[in-house]
C-alpha cells in the first residue's frame, strides 16, 4: 500500500513528519500527504473521511494551509454516526472560524442535532456553537439553547449555559430571553451547572442593565445562601485544593456578588455579614486562600459596603505587601490604589509597609509602590514622605533615579507650603540626581527664587556648597550658574543670612573659579557652557577686580570650534572692549520673573509629553496650578491637560517683556546661528550684541515651541496649526457623514449623570461649514455646590479644538444656577467624519476632588 494513500493511518502519518530531519523533508511529507487527502476528497472517499480530517488537523496545527477539507468536515457534521459527527465538529472548530463564509452552510446541521434524541450529539453540538458561534447563527439558533437550559440532564444544561454565554456576547439583545432559564440554574445541585450558571449570569450583568436589575432581586438571597454552604461544608476532595474548599466557585460568586451590589446600598448591606465572614475565616497562607481573599476585598471595594468592612479589606492588603510571593505583593498595590478613592485614611495606616516595597529588588513592586506612594501624600504627611524618598534616592538604582526624581519633584511642588522647604528638597533632589532631573524642574526652581528676594542669598550659598561636592550633577550646575550670575554679589558679600546657616567665606575669585570650572569641565554641555559665559560677562561688571581674569576666559573661546560659544566669546569680549559705557546696563539684574505666567507655559508645555499616552493606559490627576510656594494662582482660562488637547490663545506664551529668562540665556541651539550667517543689522542692539536670538524665517509661526529648552527663545504654532495626537483611537467608526442639510441643529443632552447635567446647543457660520460654534451648559443636579470646577475635552486629529474661559468656576447645587463655556471646534474633514469627542469635569466636594468623564456621539448629523 502507497504509505501516502488516504488509508495511511493518522499515527504513521505523525511518526513519518517526526523522523523528518529537516524542515524540507516535513514540507515533503505534508506534501505529499495533503495530495493523497485531495485526491480521497475528489473520488468522494467516504470510509476514510473521518481519518483525511482527523490528519488535516493535525497538519493544520503544524501551521500549513488546510482549506481544502472544509467542506469535508460538513459532511461528516451531516453523518449520522456519533463517531464521524465527534470529527466532524472537531475540525469544524479547529478549521474555520466564525469569519469563514461556508460556516453558514453547518447552520441547518447545528439545529438538527440540537434537537437530537441522542444527548452525546447534542452536547457536540453545543460545544462546537459556543465555540465559533457567529451572530447570525446566534440569532438563529438562541431558542433551541433557550430550550436545552431547561432539559434535566446536567451535562447538556452546563454546555448549554456556556454556549449562552456566547450567544449574548455575540448579541447582547438576546439577553432577555437567557434571563429567567439563568436565574434558575442558580438554585442546581449539580456543582458544574451552578458554576456554569453563575457566569452566564454575570455575562447577563455586563450586557444588560435590566438583567442586573433582575438578578439583584431575586438572585442576591440566594447567592448569598451558596456562599454559606461552600464556605461551611465540611471537606470534599473533589473540589478541595489545598485546603481550600471549591476556591473556584467562592471566587464567581463574588464576582457576581460585586456586579449586583455596585451602586445599590441595600442589597451592599444585605451582602456585608457573609463578605465579613469570608474575609474573617478564610486562611491566608495558602494561595488558594489568597485567591478568594483578593476576590472578596475587590467585591467589598465594588459595592456599598460599611466604613469598618473596607477597613477590614485594606487590612487584607496590608498583610498581602508582607508576604514574600512578589505576585501576591503586586495585586495588593494596585487594589491599594484603586482603595484609595474608597477610604484614604484607611490605606495612610500602611504607609510604612507601602514605602518598605518602595526599596524592594523587585522592579515592577518599586514602580508601582512609589506610584502608591504619589497618590498617599497629602498637606501632612508631605514634609516626613519626602524625607523618606529623598534618603531612598541616595541609594536607589540607577535604573530606577529616573522615575523617583520625578515623582519626588511633583510632590515638592505640588505640596510645598513654603519657599525655604521648597527650595532645600529641590537642593537636595539636584545634589543626588541632578542629571535625572527634567528641564522644567530646575527652570521652576530658578523662577521660586527669583520670586524670593529674602532667599535669594541664602539660595545662591546653598548652592555653591552643593557644587562642590556634586559638581557631576547636570540641572544642579545650571541652578548654580544662574544665580552665581545674578546673585553672586550676595554670596561674596554674605548678605541675607539666614540663622539656620552656617559661616561662609567665598571670595569674587572664588565665583569666577567656579564659573570656569562649569565652562571648561569634561561633563559640561554647550547649554551649561553658554550659561556660564553670560555669568562671567555679568561678574566682569559686579566683580571689577577679576575683569580682566573673566576677559582671559573669554577671549580663549573666541575660538571654539563650537559655533554658538565661539559667537558668543566675541561678542561678549566686544562688549567688554568697546561697550564698557553701556555695559552695566545690559548685564544688570533680571527683573522678577512672573510666576503664574511660567506655571502656566509649564503645564501647557508638557502637553506634548502627556497626550502620547494611550487613552487605556492613561493615569487622571488634577490639573490646578500649584506653585513652588504652595500659593495657588488661577489661570486665565482653563488649563489643558491629560484629555484637552486644545490650547487656549491666553495660554500661549507671547515673545512679552516679561519674558525675561529668554533675555537672559537665549540659548536657542536648535535655530542659532550653526548656519554661520549672522544677524541682520536691523535686529534689536541687545540681540546684536549678545545674540540672544536669531530672526524667524517667515514660513514659521512666532510661536513654535523649542523642545528641548525651556528658557531659550521658544516658539509656538498658532492654534490653526495645532495638530491634536489620536487619543480617540478607540471611537467606533461611523462611516461617511453626509453634508449639512439643515443650517439649524438641535440642541442636544451631551452628557448626564446623577449628579451633572450638560447641554450643547449649536451655531455654525454660512462661510466656514467646518467651523462649530457649541454652547456648553453645565447644571449641578445633586444636593451639594461644586467649586474649581473645570471642564476638558478631547478630540480626533482631525480636529481643533478652542475652549473659552468658563462663566464661573461655581456651580450651585440643585440646579439653581448653570455655568456656561463656548467651545469652537473645527472639522478638516467635515462631510466626510463625524465629530466625537471625550470629555471630562473635575470639581470639587466639601475639598474633596470629583472626577466624572465620557463620551459624545450624539452629535446631530452635519457637523
Amino acid at each position: 500500500m502507497n504509505p501516502f494513500s488516504s488509508g495511511t493511518r493518522l499515527r504513521d502519518m505523525i511518526r513519518a513528519i517526526r523522523a523528518c530531519k529537516t524542515a524540507a523533508e516535513e514540507r515533503a511529507v505534508v506534501r505529499k500527504e495533503c495530495a493523497a487527502i485531495r485526491s480521497a476528497i475528489s473520488e468522494h472517499d467516504q470510509d476514510y473521511r473521518h481519518r483525511n480530517i482527523a490528519k488535516l488537523m493535525f497538519i493544520h496545527m503544524l501551521g500549513y494551509p488546510t482549506h481544502f477539507g472544509q467542506m469535508e468536515c460538513l459532511k461528516l457534521i451531516a453523518s449520522a454516526g456519533f463517531p464521524e459527527k465527534r470529527i466532524g465538529y472537531l475540525g469544524l472548530m479547529l478549521l474555520l472560524d466564525e469569519r469563514q463564509e461556508v460556516l453558514m452552510l453547518v447552520t441547518n446541521s447545528l439545529k438538527q442535532d440540537l434537537n437530537h434524541t441522542n444527548q452525546y450529539i447534542v452536547g457536540l453540538a453545543l460545544c462546537a456553537l459556543g465555540n465559533i458561534c457567529s451572530a447570525e447563527m446566534a440569532s438563529d439558533l438562541a431558542a433551541e439553547v433557550e430550550r436545552l437550559l431547561l432539559t434535566k440532564d446536567p451535562n447538556i444544561k452546563k454546555k448549554a449555559a456556556l454556549c449562552s454565554i456566547r450567544i449574548i456576547r455575540k448579541v447582547p439583545d438576546l439577553a432577555e430571553n437567557f434571563l429567567s432559564p439563568a436565574a434558575s440554574l442558580l438554585k442546581e445541585k449539580h456543582h458544574g451547572v451552578l458554576i456554569a450558571g453563575i457566569q452566564l449570569c454575570t455575562d447577563l450583568c455586563k450586557v444588560s442593565a435590566d438583567a442586573n436589575k433582575h438578578l439583584r432581586k431575586n438572585c442576591t438571597e440566594g447567592l448569598i445562601r451558596i456562599l454559606k454552604d461552600v464556605s461551611n461544608s465540611s471537606y470534599a476532595p473533589e473540589y478541595d485544593i489545598a485546603g481550600i474548599t471549591d476556591p473556584f466557585l467562592h471566587i464567581r460568586v463574588l464576582r457576581l456578588m460585586r456586579m449586583l451590589g455596585q451602586g445599590d446600598a441595600d442589597t451592599s448591606e444585605y451582602m456585608n455579614d457573609i463578605l465579613a465572614q469570608i474575609a474573617s475565616k478564610t486562611e491566608s497562607n495558602k494561595n488558594a486562600g489568597n485567591a478568594i481573599l483578593y476576590e472578596c476585598v475587590e467585591t467589598i471595594m465594588g459595592i456599598e459596603a460599611t466604613s469598618g468592612l473596607r477597613v477590614l479589606a485594606i487590612n487584607i492588603l496590608g498583610r498581602f505587601l508582607s508576604n514574600r510571593d512578589n505576585n501576591i505583593r503586586y495585586v495588593a498595590l494596585n487594589m491599594l490604589m484603586k482603595a484609595i478613592a474608597v477610604d484614604s485614611q484607611a490605606v495612610q495606616r500602611h504607609r510604612t509597609t507601602i514605602l518598605e516595597c518602595v526599596k524592594d529588588s523587585d522592579a515592577s513592586i518599586r514602580k508601582r509602590a512609589l506610584e502608591l506612594v504619589f497618590l498617599l501624600v497629602n498637606d501632612t504627611n508631605a514634609k516626613p514622605l519626602t524625607k523618606e524618598l529623598i534618603d531612598y534616592l541616595e541609594v536607589s538604582d540607577q535604573d530606577f533615579k529616573g522615575d523617583l526624581t520625578a515623582k519626588i519633584c511633583s510632590i515638592i511642588e505640588k505640596f510645598s507650603q513654603e519657599k525655604k522647604w521648597y527650595i532645600d528638597q529641590m537642593l537636595k533632589v539636584l545634589s543626588l540626581a541632578g542629571s535625572y532631573v527634567k528641564d522644567d524642574v530646575w527652570h521652576a526652581l530658578i523662577v521660586a527664587i527669583s520670586n524670593a528676594p529674602d532667599l535669594q542669598g541664602y539660595s545662591v550659598r546653598s548652592l555653591y556648597k552643593a557644587f562642590r561636592t556634586s559638581f557631576e550633577q547636570v540641572s544642579l550646575v545650571r541652578v548654580v550658574v544662574w544665580c552665581i550670575g545674578e546673585y553672586g554679589e550676595m554670596l561674596v558679600g554674605n548678605v541675607g543670612v539666614l540663622e539656620v546657616e552656617e559661616p561662609l567665606t567665598v571670595t569674587e575669585s572664588d565665583t569666577v573659579d567656579v564659573l570656569e570650572a562649569c565652562l571648561t569641565g569634561h561633563s559640561a554641555d554647550i547649554t551649561t557652557r553658554s550659561m556660564s559665559l553670560i555669568a562671567l560677562l555679568k561678574l566682569s561688571s559686579r566683580f571689577p577686580p577679576t575683569s580682566e581674569r573673566i576677559k582671559e576666559i573669554i577671549t580663549e573661546h573666541k575660538g571654539s570650534i563650537v559655533l554658538e560659544l565661539q559667537q558668543r566669546a566675541i561678542e561678549f569680549n566686544s562688549i567688554i572692549q568697546r561697550h564698557d559705557n553701556i555695559k552695566s546696563s545690559l548685564v544688570e539684574r533680571m527683573p522678577v520673573l512672573d510666576e503664574s505666567a511660567y506655571m502656566v507655559k509649564k503645564a501647557n508645555s508638557s502637553q506634548e509629553n502627556i497626550v502620547a499616552v494611550k487613552s487605556s493606559q492613561m493615569s487622571l490627576a488634577g490639573t490646578s496650578v500649584t506653585l513652588p510656594n504652595g500659593v495657588a494662582k488661577p489661570p486665565a482660562a482653563p488649563l489643558v491637560d491629560l484629555l484637552d488637547l486644545s490650547s487656549d490663545d491666553a495660554l500661549v506664551p507671547t515673545s512679552t517683556s516679561k519674558d525675561f529668562l529668554h533675555d537672559l540665556l537665549g540659548i536657542d541651539l536648535t535655530n542659532s546661528s550653526s548656519s554661520g550667517i549672522a544677524p541682520s543689522g536691523g535686529t534689536d542692539i541687545l540681540m546684536d550684541l549678545l545674540s540672544i536670538g536669531t530672526p524667524v524665517q517667515s514660513d514659521i509661526s512666532p510661536e513654535t515651541v523649542s523642545s528641548n529648552q525651556g528658557f531659550a527663545p521658544t516658539t509656538k504654532p498658532t492654534p490653526t496649526t495645532v495638530q491634536v495626537l489620536d487619543l480617540l483611537d478607540v471611537l467606533p467608526s461611523n462611516g461617511s457623514v453626509a453634508g449639512d442639510q439643515s443650517p439649524l441643529y438641535p440642541s442636544i443632552t451631551a452628557f448626564q449623570s446623577s449628579t451633572l447635567k450638560i447641554m450643547f446647543s449649536f451655531k455654525k457660520h454660512p462661510e466656514k461649514p467646518q467651523v462649530t460654534e457649541i454652547h456648553a451648559t453645565f447644571m449641578n443636579l445633586s444636593s451639594d455646590s461644586y467649586t474649581d470646577f473645570v471642564f476638558q475635552a478631547a478630540v480626533p486629529k482631525f480636529i481643533q479644538l478652542h475652549l473659552d474661559p468658563a462663566s464661573s468656576n461655581h456651580l450651585p447645587a440643585n440646579g439653581n444656577g448653570t455655568i456656561t463655556q463656548t467651545v469652537t471646534v473645527t472639522n478638516s474633514q467635515h462631510g466626510q467624519k463625524p465629530l466625537a469627542m471625550r470629555i471630562r469635569m473635575v470639581y470639587k466636594v466639601d475639598n474633596q476632588e470629583k472626577l466624572e468623564q465620557g463620551q459624545i456621539n450624539n452629535f446631530p448629523p452635519g457637523l
